[in-house]
């Protein structure tokens, strides 16, 4: 029988290949070579790339024997994963690879700007000899601000905990126990810049984490602040970050990241407090030969059947047909759980009820954690660390199934208790021929809303003429509201209303909207496929 074909389209580390082993046929191609791409992905089982070969539908179209597509790396902007979904083709990446390089870069970048290395080092070569000019600042007994506490600002911390530094974090996903395992206190984002020497970034770009920090954050800041972002660009604004580095509002920064790459013309770079990198979180040897053996033993699962932990758009095992278009949907409610949660979780029930009870519905706690994990981490979620995540933060989850539904032949719920003592909780289901997703219920209200891209979720006092408020807020501003649906247990009391839009809020316009209706709840949810 002749061997699985693994094509590898870039140049990866002698040790990927040892990681395969004997057992495959390995071939090599140049993947920018469009045409000699094309040629030789039909007889190919598995495709190993970097970053420069782009597995788009064409590619994935002609790769028709095509199992497994691995990028020997985290991001996957050169792969069209639905493509690849649909087509039935596991991707997989090394979410893990670059930790620890990213890590020990952001804890370079501290000490650089707290010891002036970069400029010292160029005023040496260039034969001054000027110590006084170059005086810094330790790290010892200072405050650092933590922003992020997943894997790489978990990697951060234990390594800054050798300097003798007051640790804070802000993350509103971590429960005060495990920050307190860390030897961290959890503060506020306020009072983490209020309070920080140095801050350094370790969190996912998300609508709501772009410019989390801007001028009304400097404007707080100590002007001995040196901050730093190795995580993601745009999660400063780079304007309002010149304006504090070019008054000397602030001391110092360091980027890794930008919201262009290269950041070509940027007034950053006429800076003298500011030390730039060219995204180098992942350049290192080790994180390389990380990241290549770990893809090859992804492949080698993969095509053998078993299950593979760094997939990123299936989860390993065999699902029964009746059970995966529960998938998708699943992974949208965690999206709504997450979206409305305003503290973080003390735990987390995912509920299965009706004929799916039958089943093996394991793969829907998975997506369940994979939905609500997804926006809030910087580490790529996938169905088999998505578990580990919860464990990380300390947060017990349940399946719990019933064959018993009184409303819809199958109901999905997740269930949260929030460490600020409250309870969450966000139904789904799936009606008709063509299986169309819809929210059921949120914290008890029913509802039945098609999930879309754009939701608004308020919770009100039932009065006369709020919707005629927020509907002309809304047309205002050019929002179109394409649905909705209100519900109340009685007149004149908690009403709950969940908006369907056709394009994304501004956030001051949702500040608005709250005020002007005195809503308790005023949350935008963006859906992501």
């Amino acid at each position: 029988m002749a061997k699985p074909v693994v094509l590898i389209a870039e140049e990866l580390s002698p040790a990927t290949v040892e990681a395969l082993g004997p057992d495959f046929d390995v071939r090599k191609v140049d993947g920018t070579d469009r045409t000699a791409l094309l040629s030789a992905l039909p007889e190919a089982d598995a495709i190993l790339i970097r970053s420069a070969t782009h597995v788009d539908a064409e590619a994935i179209a002609a790769g028709t024997k095509l199992k497994v597509v691995a990028r020997a790396g985290v991001g996957l902007d050169n792969v069209d994963v639905p493509a690849a979904t649909s087509a039935g083709v596991m991707v997989v990446n090394a979410p893990t690879s670059n930790v620890v390089s990213a890590a020990e870069l952001a804890i370079g970048h501290l000490l650089a700007l707290a010891r002036y290395i970069p400029d010292a080092n160029a005023s040496a070569k260039a034969g001054e000899w000027k110590r006084s000019r170059f005086t810094g600042v330790e790290l010892f007994e200072k405050t650092i601000g933590i922003v992020g506490l997943g894997r790489i600002g978990t990697l951060v911390a234990q390594r800054l905990a050798g300097f003798g530094a007051t640790l804070i974090a802000y993350d509103p996903y971590v429960t005060p126990a495990r920050a307190q395992q860390l030897g961290i206190a959890l503060v506020s984002l306020d009072e983490l810049v209020e309070q920080a020497d140095f801050i350094t970034i370790h969190i996912p770009k998300t609508p709501e984490t772009t410019g989390l920090i801007s001028a009304d954050e400097f404007a707080k800041a100590k002007p001995s602040l040196r901050i730093v972002n190795a995580s993601r660009g745009g999660i400063i604004d780079e304007d309002a970050l010149y304006a504090a580095l070019k008054s000397k509002r602030i001391a110092g920064a360091g980027l890794d990241v930008f919201v262009s790459e290269p950041p070509t013309g940027s007034p950053l770079l006429e800076l003298d407090n500011i030390i730039l990198t060219p995204h180098l979180g992942a350049s290192t040897d080790e994180a390389q030969e990380k990241a290549g053996v770990s893809v090859a033993r992804s492949v080698r699962l993969a095509l053998g059947g078993e299950l593979v932990p760094d997939a990123v758009n299936v989860a390993g095992g065999v699902i029964d047909p009746y059970v995966r278009p529960g998938i998708p949907l699943m992974e949208k409610l965690g999206q709504v759980f997450s979206g409305l949660a305003v503290s973080s979780l003390a735990g987390i029930d995912v509920e299965i009820r009706g004929e799916l009870a039958d089943y093996d519905v394991s793969v829907l706690k998975l997506a369940a954690l994979k939905g609500i994990f997804s926006p809030i981490v910087s580490e790529q979620v996938s169905y088999v660390n998505a578990p580990l995540l919860a464990e990380q933060r300390g947060v017990p989850v349940r399946l719990i199934t019933d064959k018993e539904s009184d409303e819809y032949r199958n109901v999905l719920t997740i269930r949260g208790a929030l460490t600020d003592g409250t309870q969450l909780s966000v139904s789904g289901t799936l009606t008709g021929p063509k299986q169309i997703e819809k929210i059921v219920e949120i914290n008890g209200y029913d509802v039945e809303v098609p999930i879309a891209k754009h939701h608004i979720v308020m919770l009100y006092t039932d009065r006369p003429g709020i919707v005629a408020v927020y509907g002309k807020e809304f047309g205002d501003a050019a929002i179109n509201i394409a649905g909705m649906q209100i519900a109340r247990r009685t007149a004149g009391g908690p009403a709950l209303s969940v908006l369907t839009v056709d394009s994304p809020v501004p956030e001051g316009l949702l500040e608005t909207v709250r005020v002007a209706i005195d809503a308790k709840l005023m949350r935008e949810i963006d859906i992501t496929d």
